[in-house]
């Protein structure tokens, strides 16, 4: 019968998983239809608007074209206008003048004749006087002819200042034509495919390669690519509450995101190429898996002078007072008001667990001490810390569980840490079970803590040149917790961090030679 049920239990897993598929299937469909109703309505405006513009530049070319016939007529009729007007008041002139001239000349040959036969019917035999008369009479006709070689008609030029010819102001539209008949919607980029194999995930960084189908040709000029953070491992979901970040002008196939804070267990990819004017569909998502260490600081633990805020603790003279009146306020309540109890952390993690320590069993005294809410049973973590060097007294590293809330960090069995103090005397050492080693290095602001669960190594580093500070080696028998203590002071904790490489190589080459807990004096 239990094996039955075990199968049964089975069975409804895997059937409401696909029925989650398939509802996101279904949401993604819709919204598909409407992102294509919402799209063809866009372009169907965009493609009217284009035309559009092509009539009002062609009707703005036409306009222009015909005025500049217009124009050539216009100036080409005016000179032959003028030439013609020029033409007939030189072809009048001319014609006066020459009927003139006709009549001048018969009349001074038939008044000279008769002048001469009446002198000399008068005179008799004074005969010199017919050479006077012709004389006179061709002293006349020289001042007619110096007229009439005078005439418009001489100064007149008989050729055209234009020609009739238009053929300059033609148009042969065939290659527009052509053009236009060849008029097409753009060449969309194909959908460009992930790589999973070539891409990979190391040192809080992320390297996504991908390809295009063989014979793309739509001139890609960059891609686009969109990632977004999820705790889900299979394909993305329609309904994520994470954004698609945007990284965009990328020019190669193949792209790198540094500097990652991996707060969530894996990363959606999707890529897309473009072209001068449109871009192409993205390709399939993949997911790739984005292992790190993240855990957050439990406030309900956490001594009462200290304000924990996120990932940030300042020391508080103050608030064991304040939170001791809000208890007395709270009496009779129970543990409804723990964070660990909020509707936000009602899902834990395997190795997330809600604190032992509320109320009343906080740290205490003069353990001013914060704990992580997650346990480390095995593996590689990595966090960092970054305090403030001023503080009167800081610490940093990880317990067991069991740590009382009158303990401090580095002084019982059960706890391991780097402690700065500048209470009276300086000092920057390694603790564990009572016992300190002083470091002769120079304090950081910023520490990186790495726990090698498995191998037991705990070792410290400065985290911004990644310089080796200090190294426990020890077997732990139960799990650890991260573990922070500030007095007068303050810190925030970086969490999502992978090992840095530099970090393993390191431990490896000093792990023969690294210090261990029982060298502490």
């Amino acid at each position: 019968m239990g094996e039955h049920k075990d199968d049964l239990r089975k069975i409804i897993t895997t059937l409401a998983l696909k029925n989650e598929e398939i509802q996101n299937f279904i949401y993604s469909l819709k919204q598909m239809i409407e992102n294509v109703e919402e799209n063809s309505t866009r372009v169907h405006g965009e493609l009217e608007g284009e035309f559009q513009s092509l009539y009002s530049l062609l009707d703005e070319l036409k306009e222009g074209m015909l005025m500049k016939i217009k124009q050539d007529r216009a100036s080409r009729i005016y000179e032959l206008q003028n030439q013609l007007t020029a033409c007939t008041k030189a072809l009048e002139s001319s014609e006066e003048l020459l009927e003139t001239a006709n009549h001048t000349l018969l009349s001074s040959e038939t008044d000279g004749f008769t002048q001469f036969r009446t002198v000399k019917s008068r005179m008799g035999d004074q005969i010199e006087r017919k050479e006077y008369y012709r004389q006179r009479a061709g002293k006349y006709m020289s001042c007619l002819g110096v007229n009439v070689t005078m005439a418009p008609a001489f100064r007149l030029s008989l050729k055209a200042k234009v020609t009739d010819n238009m053929s300059h102001l033609m148009v042969d539209f065939t290659q527009e034509r052509r053009l236009l008949q060849n008029l097409h919607f753009l060449p969309v980029p194909s959908t460009p495919e992930i790589i999973v194999p070539d891409c990979f995930v190391a040192n809080n960084s992320v390297s996504i390669v991908w390809s295009m189908p063989d014979g793309e040709d739509s001139g890609i000029q960059h891609y686009v690519l969109e990632h977004r953070k999820t705790n889900f491992p299979g394909p993305p979901r329609a309904k994520e509450e994470q954004p698609w970040m945007v990284v965009e002008g990328i020019q190669g196939t193949d792209y790198t995101l540094n500097s990652q804070r991996f707060d969530m267990k894996y990363m959606n990819f999707r890529v897309k190429a473009c072209n001068k004017a449109v871009s192409g569909d993205f390709s399939e998502p993949v997911t790739l898996e984005t292992p790190a260490f993240c855990f957050r600081l439990d406030a309900g633990s956490s001594h009462q002078n200290l304000r924990v805020e996120e990932s940030n603790v300042e020391w508080d003279a103050t608030g064991g007072k304040v939170q001791d009146m809000k208890i007395r306020e709270k009496d009779g309540r129970g543990r409804g008001a723990s964070p660990c109890n909020s509707p936000a952390r009602c899902v834990q993690s395997p190795k997330r667990m809600p604190s032992a320590r509320v109320g009343r069993d906080r740290f205490t005294a003069e353990s001013y001490t914060v704990l992580g809410d997650t346990l480390i049973d095995g593996g590689e973590c990595y966090w960092e810390v970054r305090f403030d060097k001023d503080s009167k007294a800081f610490a940093v590293g990880v317990t067991y569980r069991s740590l009382g809330k009158f303990d401090q960090l580095g002084k019982t069995s059960v706890s391991w840490c780097l402690h700065l103090n500048n209470w009276l005397q300086v000092t920057f050492a390694a603790k564990h079970g009572n016992k300190a080693r002083i470091l002769d290095v120079s304090v950081p602001n910023r520490i990186g803590v790495h726990c090698n669960y498995d191998e037991g190594f705990l070792s410290f580093y400065n985290a911004t040149n990644k310089q080796l500070l200090h190294t426990f080696r020890m077997k732990f028998t139960q799990p650890v917790m991260p573990a922070f203590m500030v007095w007068c002071g303050s810190f925030s904790v970086y969490t999502g961090l992978q090992v840095p490489s530099c970090v393993k190589t390191l431990q490896k080459r000093n792990s023969a030679t690294s210090s261990s807990s029982t060298s502490l004096t």
